[in-house]
């Protein structure tokens, strides 16, 4: 299982992730937890014009949790919650093969591998649900957003 799921780009890209750090006077910050594999997401956002302008964050988790949260590192900034849960959305769809052509991040097709291990799908989903939920607190504090 481990050679399909954790091919070359998957663990470029978590390397990339790695070392990320928290923001200090983050304007919204979220946790997630996976019971289930012990994954833990911690996503940090600093909001300017009500979208995302800096992400950081801390994964104590697998190569695909950190695989994952790098990419969203990459791509978030410049969303505004709708767009972000679109894409989330789009991102689910096709790890469980209901969506046929590539997810707006054209880089998530990375986790193709991913596909067939429905027990993972959680793993890669954690960093966009800490994200969501962060982009929600940041609204919440501050509706001016």
């Amino acid at each position: 299982m481990s050679d399909a799921l954790y091919q070359a780009e998957i663990l470029r890209l978590a390397k990339e992730g790695r070392g990320n750090q928290r923001l200090e006077d983050a304007d919204g910050s979220a946790r997630v937890d996976n019971p289930l594999c012990g994954d833990r997401v911690t996503v940090d956002l600093k909001m300017s014009d009500g979208t995302i302008s800096t992400v950081g964050h801390r994964v104590q988790g697998c190569a695909l949790c950190e695989a994952s949260a790098a990419l969203i590192k990459l791509n978030a900034p410049g969303r505004s919650l709708s767009e972000l849960e679109k894409i989330r959305q789009q991102f689910l769809d096709y790890l469980a093969g209901t969506r046929e052509d590539s997810p707006e991040w054209s880089e998530l097709e990375r986790f193709a591998p991913v596909r067939d291990f429905k027990s993972r799908h959680d793993c890669v989903r954690l960093p966009f649900d800490a994200t969501v939920n962060a982009l929600k607190d940041a609204l919440e504090k501050n509706p001016a957003f």
